[in-house]
Protein backbone atom coordinates (compact mmCIF):
# COMPACT_ATOMS: atom_id res chain seq x y z
CA UNK A 1 0.00 0.00 0.00
CA UNK A 2 0.84 3.65 0.17
CA UNK A 3 3.03 4.85 3.04
CA UNK A 4 3.68 8.51 3.79
CA UNK A 5 6.22 9.49 6.41
CA UNK A 6 5.38 12.86 7.91
CA UNK A 7 7.54 14.79 10.37
CA UNK A 8 6.06 17.23 12.86
CA UNK A 9 7.96 20.51 12.45
CA UNK A 10 6.31 21.90 15.63
CA UNK A 11 5.35 25.07 13.76
CA UNK A 12 2.74 26.12 11.23
CA UNK A 13 3.84 25.79 7.63
CA UNK A 14 2.01 27.13 4.55
CA UNK A 15 1.70 23.64 3.04
CA UNK A 16 -1.80 22.90 4.31
CA UNK A 17 -3.66 25.92 2.93
CA UNK A 18 -6.77 25.79 0.75
CA UNK A 19 -4.79 26.36 -2.46
CA UNK A 20 -2.65 23.30 -1.67
CA UNK A 21 -5.81 21.20 -1.26
CA UNK A 22 -6.96 22.29 -4.72
CA UNK A 23 -3.50 21.59 -6.16
CA UNK A 24 -3.66 17.94 -4.99
CA UNK A 25 -7.33 17.43 -5.84
CA UNK A 26 -7.69 15.32 -8.98
CA UNK A 27 -3.97 14.50 -9.21
CA UNK A 28 -2.56 11.00 -9.49
CA UNK A 29 -0.43 9.64 -6.69
CA UNK A 30 3.20 10.34 -7.49
CA UNK A 31 2.52 13.27 -9.81
CA UNK A 32 3.16 15.68 -6.96
CA UNK A 33 5.32 15.73 -3.84
CA UNK A 34 4.37 13.30 -1.02
CA UNK A 35 1.72 14.92 1.17
CA UNK A 36 -1.21 13.95 3.40
CA UNK A 37 -3.45 15.51 0.73
CA UNK A 38 -2.02 13.09 -1.88
CA UNK A 39 -2.91 10.15 0.35
CA UNK A 40 -6.39 11.56 0.99
CA UNK A 41 -6.93 12.18 -2.75
CA UNK A 42 -5.93 8.61 -3.58
CA UNK A 43 -8.37 7.20 -1.02
CA UNK A 44 -11.11 9.53 -2.27
CA UNK A 45 -10.55 8.53 -5.92
CA UNK A 46 -10.50 4.81 -5.10
CA UNK A 47 -13.70 5.17 -3.10
CA UNK A 48 -15.40 6.83 -6.07
CA UNK A 49 -13.95 4.48 -8.69
CA UNK A 50 -14.32 1.14 -6.88
CA UNK A 51 -17.32 2.11 -4.72
CA UNK A 52 -15.63 0.50 -1.73
CA UNK A 53 -14.77 1.81 1.71
CA UNK A 54 -11.25 3.14 2.12
CA UNK A 55 -9.05 3.51 5.19
CA UNK A 56 -6.22 5.82 6.08
CA UNK A 57 -4.17 4.71 9.05
CA UNK A 58 -2.20 7.45 10.77
CA UNK A 59 0.45 6.03 13.05
CA UNK A 60 3.46 7.34 14.90
CA UNK A 61 5.13 8.05 18.19
CA UNK A 62 3.97 10.53 20.79
CA UNK A 63 4.13 14.05 19.40
CA UNK A 64 4.47 12.90 15.79
CA UNK A 65 1.39 14.84 14.68
CA UNK A 66 -1.11 12.02 14.14
CA UNK A 67 -4.14 14.02 15.26
CA UNK A 68 -3.13 17.02 13.15
CA UNK A 69 -2.59 14.80 10.10
CA UNK A 70 -6.06 13.31 10.57
CA UNK A 71 -7.54 16.82 10.79
CA UNK A 72 -5.82 17.78 7.53
CA UNK A 73 -7.20 14.69 5.80
CA UNK A 74 -10.71 15.56 7.04
CA UNK A 75 -10.28 19.13 5.79
CA UNK A 76 -9.29 17.72 2.39
CA UNK A 77 -12.39 15.49 2.26
CA UNK A 78 -14.65 18.33 3.38
CA UNK A 79 -13.25 20.57 0.65
CA UNK A 80 -13.21 18.14 -2.28
CA UNK A 81 -16.38 16.45 -1.06
CA UNK A 82 -18.25 19.68 -1.60
CA UNK A 83 -19.39 20.03 1.98
CA UNK A 84 -16.85 22.43 3.49
CA UNK A 85 -19.17 25.42 3.03
CA UNK A 86 -22.50 23.59 2.97
CA UNK A 87 -22.56 21.74 6.27
CA UNK A 88 -19.07 22.30 7.70
CA UNK A 89 -18.76 18.62 8.66
CA UNK A 90 -15.09 18.99 9.58
CA UNK A 91 -15.94 21.62 12.20
CA UNK A 92 -18.73 19.49 13.59
CA UNK A 93 -16.54 16.40 13.84
CA UNK A 94 -13.66 18.31 15.38
CA UNK A 95 -15.91 20.26 17.78
CA UNK A 96 -15.92 17.24 20.07
CA UNK A 97 -12.12 17.13 20.08
CA UNK A 98 -11.47 19.53 23.03
CA UNK A 99 -13.79 17.51 25.27
CA UNK A 100 -12.23 14.21 24.23
CA UNK A 101 -8.74 15.64 24.60
CA UNK A 102 -9.47 16.86 28.14
CA UNK A 103 -10.51 13.37 29.15
CA UNK A 104 -7.95 11.43 27.13
CA UNK A 105 -4.86 13.64 26.83
CA UNK A 106 -2.04 14.30 29.26
CA UNK A 107 1.24 16.18 29.44
CA UNK A 108 4.17 13.86 28.95
CA UNK A 109 7.89 14.50 28.89
CA UNK A 110 7.73 14.55 25.07
CA UNK A 111 4.42 16.26 24.35
CA UNK A 112 2.28 18.78 26.26
CA UNK A 113 -0.95 17.43 24.77
CA UNK A 114 -0.33 13.74 24.18
CA UNK A 115 -3.27 11.51 23.29
CA UNK A 116 -3.65 8.52 25.56
CA UNK A 117 -6.28 7.01 23.30
CA UNK A 118 -6.80 6.12 19.67
CA UNK A 119 -9.42 7.64 17.42
CA UNK A 120 -11.40 5.78 14.80
CA UNK A 121 -13.14 8.26 12.52
CA UNK A 122 -15.73 7.17 9.96
CA UNK A 123 -16.76 9.70 7.34
CA UNK A 124 -19.95 8.99 5.40
CA UNK A 125 -20.39 10.03 1.77
CA UNK A 126 -23.51 10.07 -0.38
CA UNK A 127 -23.75 8.73 -3.96
CA UNK A 128 -22.28 11.99 -5.30
CA UNK A 129 -19.32 11.60 -2.91
CA UNK A 130 -20.30 14.55 -0.73
CA UNK A 131 -19.80 14.19 3.00
CA UNK A 132 -23.09 13.55 4.78
CA UNK A 133 -21.85 12.75 8.28
CA UNK A 134 -19.12 11.43 10.49
CA UNK A 135 -18.69 9.29 13.56
CA UNK A 136 -15.72 9.35 15.91
CA UNK A 137 -14.98 6.49 18.29
CA UNK A 138 -12.23 6.41 20.84
CA UNK A 139 -10.48 3.54 22.49
CA UNK A 140 -8.00 3.60 25.34
CA UNK A 141 -4.55 2.54 24.24
CA UNK A 142 -2.39 3.16 27.26
CA UNK A 143 -4.25 1.74 30.22
CA UNK A 144 -1.07 1.88 32.29
CA UNK A 145 -1.34 5.68 32.46
CA UNK A 146 -4.62 5.39 34.33
CA UNK A 147 -2.87 3.82 37.31
CA UNK A 148 0.72 4.98 36.87
CA UNK A 149 2.21 8.37 36.24
CA UNK A 150 5.84 8.72 35.20
CA UNK A 151 8.06 11.32 36.82
CA UNK A 152 7.70 14.78 35.21
CA UNK A 153 4.41 13.82 33.56
CA UNK A 154 0.94 15.05 34.37
CA UNK A 155 -2.29 13.18 34.64
CA UNK A 156 -5.19 13.63 32.23
CA UNK A 157 -6.05 17.28 31.55
CA UNK A 158 -9.57 16.84 32.93
CA UNK A 159 -8.19 16.33 36.46
CA UNK A 160 -6.49 19.74 36.44
CA UNK A 161 -9.46 21.40 34.74
CA UNK A 162 -11.79 20.08 37.44
CA UNK A 163 -9.44 21.28 40.19
CA UNK A 164 -9.14 24.73 38.59
CA UNK A 165 -12.93 25.11 38.33
CA UNK A 166 -13.79 23.84 41.81
CA UNK A 167 -14.81 27.32 42.99
CA UNK A 168 -17.26 27.94 40.14
CA UNK A 169 -21.01 27.70 40.88
CA UNK A 170 -21.51 25.30 37.97
CA UNK A 171 -19.04 22.90 39.56
CA UNK A 172 -21.05 22.68 42.78
CA UNK A 173 -24.15 21.70 40.77
CA UNK A 174 -22.28 18.66 39.43
CA UNK A 175 -21.96 17.20 42.91
CA UNK A 176 -18.22 16.75 42.52
CA UNK A 177 -17.17 18.86 45.51
CA UNK A 178 -15.79 15.81 47.28
CA UNK A 179 -13.49 13.48 45.47
CA UNK A 180 -10.51 11.35 46.28
CA UNK A 181 -7.47 11.16 44.08
CA UNK A 182 -5.54 7.96 44.57
CA UNK A 183 -2.03 8.01 43.09
CA UNK A 184 -0.61 4.71 41.98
Amino acid sequence: GIVLVAINPYEQLPIYEQDVIYAYSGQNMGDMDPHIFAVAEEAYKQMARDEKNQSIIVSGESGAGKTVSAKYAMRFFATVGGSASETNIEAKVLASSPIMEAIGNAKTTRNDNSSRFGKYIQIGFDKRYHIIGANMRTYLLEKSRVVFQAEDERNYHIFYQLCASASLPEFKELGLSKYFYLPA
